[in-house]
């Protein structure tokens, strides 16, 4: 395990404006001690030589191309609603009627 002392975690506890009991304390001590090794381990596997990245493969933006292409007619869009007022859909309210 790693040596954190309980003294220790008092200072971080006070630091950090917590009231622990020594019973937390106790298990703080132990539950630190195994985080430093965890990050200790972590540590010793890094290498300086590899570049930090933000995504372990390189990802890239895929834009289709802005093509203008040929729109539907409003008459043939509104042929199937089941409401409309000639140029819009009629849909029943979400919002309130303050919208």
């Amino acid at each position: 395990m790693s040596d954190i002392s309980a003294e220790q975690v008092r200072h971080l506890a006070n630091l950090a404006r917590i009231d622990l009991s020594d019973a937390e304390i106790a298990t703080m001590t132990t539950e630190l001690g195994q985080i430093m090794e965890a990050v200790a381990s972590v540590q010793a596997v890094a290498t300086p030589d590899v570049p930090a990245t933000s995504h372990p493969i390189p990802l890239k933006n895929v834009y289709r191309p802005d093509v203008v292409a040929d729109v539907i007619p409003t008459e043939k869009a509104l042929a199937s609603a089941p409401e409309h007022d000639g140029s819009r859909f009629k849909v029943s309210a979400i919002l309130g009627e303050e919208q």
